[in-house]
């Protein structure tokens, strides 16, 4: 195992800054995700890390290690590509053991590290059949079986799941955490999809355009999402932003909610930030996500931050557990999480509690949180 520092680190495609001053700094045996859309330079970084692109200035050290400029063969990791990149030619057997024959182990040692591979993916029965022979899923136990076999510093993968059915991309996220759990070596995960970011990671880097947006843990990106952007990309459905002008009400600043039927509710706007007075008579928006919106209740009468508003509904999607209604707040379109139970048809209307607990207020210029 070891650490992984990456400090200052920027990356340049001739007078294109792919990257930006990136610093990330995990533990032994953490597993990081760096997520973020197509572009971002996820997958530059990855490399860098790698060793297979050279880095424009700053330093990447492994441990107590200095690898910036050192050969990607002497850096002790091990990559799980998203093309699984197997060779055609040869068995499950010779495909693990390869890079142990080239580093030239000895024969015993490389039979006994396979056969502790295979049986930990539970791939024993697939030893003496060709890549071409296997399923999806198959060859990603191979490709990461592969990487185990040489016991790096570090694992990284490159968006291994992306080629993978829904389905299988569940099980095989399994897999890998209870993989990690098991062997306890420091990871680096690219994806674009946030689902595998919340459920693998013990921190996420989440990357826009070559810049660092946040760093942190799943919840903490989660309920405190520095950005619009973060608050967006975090979350499924993602979260609901409500435009909106603050307005002196009953002698206090507020934040005003007007549904389509003409109704309106008046948030107080010391529940949402710390300095009010410095909001007055300016358009914000107000972050709150579907589940912070659901069919008001008696309950929720005798709680200081549920606010009630009355909404007709324009549509509704059953996922099974929950029911998505959609509404119209502010001029736009909202989405709530709501008990299949209490969900009403298109057209009617439903009382809704907005729980300001977790809401947050963004600028719309910067588009950076307002505490």
């Amino acid at each position: 195992m070891a650490s992984l520092t990456i400090e200052n680190v920027k990356k340049q495609f001739g007078t294109v800054e792919v990257l930006k001053d990136i610093s990330i700094d995990i533990a032994h045996g953490e597993f990081l995700v760096l997520v973020g859309p197509s572009g971002c330079g996820k997958s530059t970084l990855l490399n860098l890390i790698a060793g297979l692109e050279t880095i424009s200035s700053g330093t990447i050290k492994i441990g107590d290690r200095d690898v910036t400029s050192i050969a990607p063969k002497d850096r002790d990791i091990a990559m799980v590509f998203q093309s699984y990149a197997l060779y055609p030619n040869m068995n499950v057997r010779k495909n693990i053991s390869f890079g142990l024959e080239t580093r030239k182990i000895p024969k015993p040692q490389i039979e006994q590290q396979v056969t502790k591979v295979a049986a930990m993916l539970q791939i024993e029965s697939l030893l003496d059949r060709k890549p071409a022979q296997l399923s999806g899923g198959q060859r990603q136990r191979v490709a990461m079986g592969r990487a185990l076999a040489r016991d790096p510093s570090i694992f990284l993968f490159d968006e291994p799941l992306s080629n993978l059915d829904a389905k299988l991309r569940v099980e095989m996220r399994a897999e890998i955490k209870m993989l990690h759990q098991k062997v306890g070596t420091t990871i680096v995960y690219v994806t674009h999809d946030q689902i595998e970011a919340m459920t693998l990671a013990d921190r996420i880097a989440i990357m826009k355009d070559g810049v660092l947006e946040q760093f942190g843990m799943p919840r903490e990106i989660y309920n405190n999402p520095a950005s619009m952007f973060v608050a967006g990309f975090i979350g499924s459905p993602s979260m609901n932003f409500i435009s909106g002008e603050i307005i002196e009400h009953d002698g206090e600043l507020q934040f005003p909610l007007d549904a389509q039927n003409g109704e309106r509710c008046h948030m107080p706007l010391k529940d949402l930030c710390v300095n009010p007075h410095t909001l007055a008579k300016r358009t914000v928006v107000l972050g709150i996500r579907p589940e912070q919106i659901s069919a008001f209740s008696s309950t929720d009468q005798g709680n200081s931050s549920v606010y009630k508003l009355t909404c007709p509904v324009q549509i509704t999607e059953p996922t099974g557990p929950d029911t998505l209604v959609f509404v119209q707040i502010n001029n736009q379109k909202t989405t709530c999480r709501i008990h299949p139970d209490k969900a009403v048809l298109p057209g009617e209307s439903m009382a809704l509690g907005f729980d300001l607990s977790k809401a947050i207020l963004f600028d719309p210029k910067t588009e950076k949180r307002i505490h």
